[in-house]
């Protein structure tokens, strides 16, 4: 009975956002959803596509385990990142008018820089789309009884979420978020009330059991490798996830800078708030059954809430439980797939072939979809690591190379290409040879290298290369030419130009108080 209703909502799921396809007509409508999108959806398109697999899974089960301490990346930095991107970029960046983030570093740089902080944006989606396979995979495993195992369930939810993803683009996106933020909060609301009345003293328990075992502790203890792995963490998502499309996108779908703005602070703080639902449902297993989620803590934490459920609940919880879960991955699923591909597709592939049609350009992007999916499925079903592991190592790619080039390009009006260039390989080099030469290892939640008696991240130690790398490449002399060339999507292209690479600082700084009508034209 469980099946037959799982298979019925993701029959519903992938009939809603066929149906919103009918509504694409242009690589505008795909990528950016017509920048269209109210306050409501564009809220709920924030909170759907952090929402996902590493929430309801992985941070759950790291808290578990680690406690606040643990999951400081996760929904800690996240938030931070959402909130300081609305705040500080949104409605900069919506004024662009442009398609993607890459769009930007083109604009502001030139091509070198565009395709470098592209490959580097796209790369970064590898782990964080292969953990929302991953878990897919996981939950059709669990609710066929082990049926259909976890790469065959891979692949079927890889092509569940490819099938509307490939022909509505953003406007199916949205409005299935809309619509699945909506199960995700009433289905895990509803299972934290039925577990908390398991527990004897429910909720109150609960809270005072964690309490004194320690897991509400935020801030690790007194020792500097400790204090560095732990803000090492927290800035790589907080500031790594800045530079991302999915981020980007949310901002240029909305129908003003406003909602760009206000959807991303609402949709950031419904998500920091909601993410402690799972953290307590899972922690309230331990109680329910100390020795049953005792063991599975140690053999896979990932499987206490669906075990949770299933042994523990009646048919409604488990089938409110499993649209919830479906609804979030498959919410975050779509949205990472969709980000990456537009970015390769419009950011280096178009450079190829500048003078493509917008229909041939608008198939280009979905050849590029279904390719990045067959990628990230590999991966997915080749990868060790953990759910959490795999988002959290997902934005250092980000940092070490994306990141300074950005809030350079906005904030400092002489940032050129010259210092954009050096900041990018001075960063992803510097971080790869630590990875690769002091730590021996390529990932791990907190893989750092000894420097004296210190231990610092990797992806930290990029990440201030990058910072003086780009100060110095452009106060030094020039060997490289600057300004950028014009945008590609603009009728006003030398206008626009010089409003990126000129205006960046008093744009940014003062957009709070600018009315929407000071966009520059289409």
């Amino acid at each position: 009975m469980l099946l037959w209703f799982v298979v019925l909502y993701l029959m519903v799921s992938v009939g809603i956002g066929l149906l919103a396809a009918t509504r694409v007509h242009n690589v505008k409508d795909f990528a950016v959803a017509g920048r269209s999108l109210p306050l409501p959806v564009v809220t709920a398109t924030v909170f759907a596509t952090w929402f996902g697999a590493e929430a309801v899974f992985g941070v759950s089960a790291t808290f578990v385990k680690e406690g606040l301490t643990g999951v400081v990346a996760d929904p800690f930095g996240s938030s931070l990142c959402l909130i300081i991107a609305g705040l500080l970029f949104s409605r900069y960046l919506y004024r662009l008018n442009i398609l993607t983030l890459g769009d930007f570093y083109r604009m502001r740089y030139n091509r070198a820089v565009e395709v470098l902080t592209a490959v580097c944006i796209v790369a970064s989606y590898l782990g964080w789309v292969a953990a929302q396979i991953k878990a897919l995979g996981l939950i059709f495993f669990v609710v066929t009884d082990g049926a259909v195992s976890q790469p065959t369930g891979m692949i079927l939810g890889a092509a569940i979420v490819l099938t509307y993803t490939t022909f509505g683009g953003m406007f199916s996106v949205a409005i299935l978020d809309f619509v699945q933020m909506a199960v995700s909060i009433g289905g895990l609301l509803f299972i934290a009330w039925v577990v908390s009345g398991k527990v004897d003293g429910g909720t109150a328990t609960v809270v005072s059991h964690a309490f004194d075992a320690g897991k509400l502790r935020f801030f690790p203890e007194m020792d500097p490798l400790k204090w560095v792995a732990f803000l090492g963490a927290w800035a790589t998502m907080m500031l790594g996830s800045i530079p991302q499309q999915d981020v980007f996108q949310r901002v240029t779908s909305a129908k003003s800078a406003r909602v760009a703005l206000w959807g991303s602070v609402l949709g950031a703080s419904i998500y920091f708030c909601f993410t402690f639902v799972p953290m307590f449902i899972a922690y309230s297993a331990t109680l329910i059954d100390p020795a049953l989620f005792g063991k599975l803590i140690e053999e896979d934490s990932q499987l206490v809430l669906p075990t949770l459920v299933l042994q523990h609940m009646p048919l409604a919880a488990q089938v409110l439980f499993f649209g919830a879960v479906l609804s979030a991955i498959m919410s975050c699923s779509s949205a990472t797939l969709l980000a990456p591909s537009v970015t390769f597709a419009e950011n280096v592939v178009r450079g190829f072939w500048p003078k493509m049609s917008d229909r041939h350009f608008l198939w280009v992007m979905r050849a590029t979809l279904v390719g990045f999916t067959c990628l990230v499925l590999t991966f997915a079903m080749h990868s060790e690591s953990s759910i959490f592991e795999m988002v959290e190592n997902a934005y250092k790619v980000t940092l070490a190379g994306a990141f300074v080039p950005l809030v350079g390009g906005i904030f400092w009006k002489r940032a050129t290409s010259q210092g954009a260039l050096a900041a990018i390989f001075g960063g992803l080099f510097t971080w790869l040879l630590v990875e690769a030469l002091v730590t021996g290892e390529s990932g791990g939640a907190y893989a750092y290298a000894l420097v004296g008696e210190e231990g610092i991240p990797p992806q930290l130690i990029g990440f201030a290369v990058s910072a003086l790398g780009f100060v110095a490449g452009s106060l030094l002399p020039q060997w490289i030419s600057h300004p950028a060339p014009a945008p590609r999507h603009s009728h006003h292209a030398a206008a626009q130009t010089h409003h990126v690479a000129h205006s960046a600082t008093h744009s940014a700084t003062h957009s709070t108080s600018h009315s929407d009508s000071h966009r520059p034209p289409r």
